[in-house]
């Protein structure tokens, strides 16, 4: 098994979810190859809970690092699930198209995604530029 993934289902463990039950863990390799990993966090004001793609980036961020390669995504029923769009766009702020998305379909199966397929046109420093320059 991809040992990102293996990461990544290591995290959903400390997953915090009373109310869906719905354990996802993320493991995020910076460009040096230093893993971090992250779990999901739920809060009863369903706006507040923290995915586990923006905590892995979180932690990486507060550590200084500011380019990633590569992420695996799992859950604890291994259903292939991808980054939702606020994390794809997270992603992108520290990342370029070519970011590798791993999502665990289980039994050692996996789907690969570049964050380019799944988020074609994401808002960016240039797309901010570009908006204020046309004013």
């Amino acid at each position: 098994m991809d040992s990102l993934v293996e990461a990544a289902r290591d995290a959903l463990v400390d997953a915090y979810v009373p109310y869906s039950e719905y354990r996802v863990g993320a493991a995020l390799r910076t460009a040096d190859g230093t893993v971090y990993t992250g779990c999901n966090v739920e809060n009863a004001n369903y706006s507040n809970t923290l995915h586990a793609e923006e905590v892995a980036v979180a932690q990486a961020v507060a550590d200084g690092h500011r380019g990633f390669d590569r992420i695996a995504v799992s859950s604890g029923v291994r259903d292939g699930v991808t980054p939702c769009g606020m994390c794809r766009q997270t992603l992108a702020e520290f990342a370029t198209e070519d970011l590798v998305v791993v999502c665990d379909d289980g039994d050692g199966a996996v789907t690969t995604y570049t964050l380019g397929d799944l988020l074609p046109a994401s808002i960016s420093e240039s797309t901010l530029t570009e908006a204020a320059d046309d004013r």
